[in-house]
């Protein structure tokens, strides 16, 4: 009954992530732009049914459409106060009350919420040093985009919500954020892209996995992922090879169903299996790029991103293997019914998500 047990496990896993959305990364992002004159001006870009929601319950309000960009851009509208009370705007240590700017737009993501732009404006108050900022609407990392000119050089501070940045000079250079500080939160990012929210690279993982009995061969596809996924991700984040997503996350979700219908119909490995494996880590390569670029780096930080990143996602890739051989591997893959009650029955729920993410992705449902 143990194996059992793991089924049901693995089909709970997979039914409450069947809405999640693939490459969830900075879905709140916020860019200041440093005052040069005597007023400055901040613009957060976030999920706007997210924050609808996350307002209209700290207001007590009911339900709304979220789906509605208009019907969503009028609940923050009409929240307004309530909206201020989770973020700060300091110079030298003092509040100050800016005017807000509300917009909602459609995404351009497949599957993607609307996309609320707050831009926050006001006057500098007299002989202000510097400025300081927190925002407690999200409950992730987000990144702080600084800017002196909208086409100038910039710095990325990582925040998590409610966290105050540091000081940022009104005058002379902001402090930069260390490499090291830099290079940590990109490895962060990188691995919970994978653990939680990369679920659709998760079951790609697993139904590696499922097929290799023994630690060479699957070394060897994960190896052959890895180094085709990095290929595309360099490529992709200098905008050096780049498709849309309405391209990419489909033909993702495609390699899914793939690789765990071929986990049906084939008992063994086959030559072709780590070449199909390689062309599709370029596809996967896209979508990392698509999601890091999302976030709104500057040019200056892509290669520490690009390097850290992709740490992450490969630390991550291997505590989903190592958690699936210590959880099924060692105990199952050597007995008789391994294939008949764990192998097959698996590969057919990863191969329905795989499928039902194909569909939803093509007609954006």
């Amino acid at each position: 009954m143990r194996h059992l047990r793991v089924l049901v496990a693995l089909g709970g896993v997979l039914v409450a992530g069947a809405s999640v959305r693939a490459h969830e990364i900075g879905t709140t992002r916020v860019t200041i732009l440093l005052p040069a004159t005597a007023r400055y001006e901040i613009q957060i870009v976030t999920d706007a049914a997210s924050l609808a929601e996350k307002v209209g319950a700290a207001a007590g309000s009911t339900p709304i459409d979220t789906t509605d960009p208009a019907a969503l851009r009028q609940r923050l509208e009409e929240l307004g106060a309530v909206f201020r009370g989770r973020f700060v705007i300091a110079f030298d240590g003092r509040a100050v009350r800016p005017d807000l700017a509300w917009k909602v737009e459609p995404s351009t993501a497949v599957g993607g919420a609307p996309v609320a732009t707050i831009r926050l404006s006001g006057p500098v108050p007299d002989a202000a040093r510097q400025l300081t900022w927190s925002y407690a609407w999200t409950f992730a990392s987000y990144a702080l985009v600084a800017r002196r000119d909208p086409a100038g050089q910039a710095t990325t501070e990582w925040l998590e919500g409610g966290e105050t940045s540091a000081p940022l000079a009104l005058l002379g250079p902001s402090p930069m954020v260390s490499p090291l500080r830099l290079g940590s939160r990109y490895v962060a990012l990188g691995f919970t892209h994978i653990l939680p929210h990369g679920l659709d690279h998760v079951l790609f993982v697993l139904g590696l996995f499922l097929l290799s009995r023994r630690l060479r061969p699957l070394l060897l596809q994960v190896s052959a992922f890895t180094v085709a996924h990095s290929i595309t991700l360099g490529l992709g984040l200098y905008g050096l090879l780049t498709l849309p997503a309405s391209i990419v996350e489909p033909l993702i979700a495609i390699s899914i169903a793939y690789i765990a219908l071929e986990n049906i119909f084939l008992s063994h490995l086959n030559h072709w299996r780590v070449v199909l494996v390689f062309a599709f880590g370029l596809l996967h390569g896209l979508g990392f790029a698509g999601a890091l670029k999302e976030v709104g780096l500057p040019r200056s930080e892509f290669a520490t991103a690009l390097l850290s990143f992709n740490v992450g996602v490969e630390l991550g890739q291997l505590t989903v293997i190592g958690l699936a051989f210590l959880l099924v591997g060692l105990p199952y893959a050597n007995r008789v019914w391994y294939r008949s009650r764990i192998v097959l029955p698996a590969s057919a729920l990863i191969a329905c998500f795989g499928v039902y993410w194909t569909v939803e992705r093509l007609f954006k449902l």
